[in-house]
């Protein structure tokens, strides 16, 4: 694997872990601002909030992976 094809693979883990810490803060913010109003979101919220980490983690296993496979 080339160096560009691994930090390929590293800006894509990086914007997924971007993506699911963008979740966690809106649920954040829901918790501490405005819960009594919009507490019903919370269960779509955090079902994205998993599938975004899901995501993360299959990205960045698939990085760290290849970035073993080209130390070797």
């Amino acid at each position: 694997m080339t160096d560009d094809e691994l930090k390929v693979l590293r800006k894509d883990a990086s914007k997924k872990k971007r993506q699911a810490s963008e979740w966690a803060s809106r649920i954040h913010d829901v918790v501490e601002d405005t819960y009594w109003n919009e507490y019903q979101n919370l269960p779509d919220m955090a079902a994205r909030a998993v599938a975004a980490c899901e995501e993360w983690k299959a990205a960045q296993q698939m990085y760290d992976e290849a970035a073993k496979t080209a130390e070797a």
